[in-house]
């Protein structure tokens, strides 16, 4: 977590006290809310991140010459919104994969749509076939990273992300 978003969960936990004090039980609803939901948006980008990183890691010790940035705080654009998060680029030699995953964090970003907590993107440099678009979504109470195509995202695609990459 950076120290922006460690600032804003003291101040979102002191506004929730703030609110019971004062007796506004609606506002601290709804604030406990947004918090167990900003919660849950960062564990699922760093699932997604951490996916990446840990089967990049396992090729490159198979004598690849995967090279991992990551780029935190980052922001892009998803439809009408933009999302504020984090970026992850891994390249072997001119080819490029990049990740994007985040939220929309303040009211000019816009708005998620279809109910989603956040949103992802991942994108093949020169081979946009497979490029997808991600939501993360709850399906019965839990997070669920879908693709474009309403399917679930899990560690096997991340797996023919890297395979794609690798070989072409």
């Amino acid at each position: 977590m950076n120290e922006l978003d460690d600032a804003w969960s003291r101040m979102l936990a002191g506004a929730i006290a703030n609110a019971k004090d004062s007796g506004r039980d609606d506002v601290a609803d709804y604030l406990t809310l947004k918090h167990t939901n900003d919660i849950i948006r960062q564990a699922s980008v760093d699932w997604l991140f951490n996916s990446f990183v840990e089967v990049a890691s396992e090729a490159n010790r198979q004598n690849s010459s995967i090279t991992i940035e990551r780029e935190d705080p980052h922001e892009f654009q998803f439809g009408n919104a933009r999302m504020a998060g984090g970026l992850l680029r891994i390249r072997l030699g001119v080819r490029s994969l990049t990740v994007e995953a985040g939220w929309t964090r303040i009211p000019s970003h816009g708005i998620m749509r279809g109910g989603a907590l956040a949103a992802g993107r991942i994108s093949h440099f020169g081979f946009p076939k497979a490029d997808v678009d991600l939501t993360l979504a709850r399906v019965s109470d839990t997070p669920v990273w879908k693709s474009s195509l309403e399917e679930k995202f899990d560690s096997a695609n991340v797996r023919e992300h890297l395979r794609i990459l690798i070989e072409g």
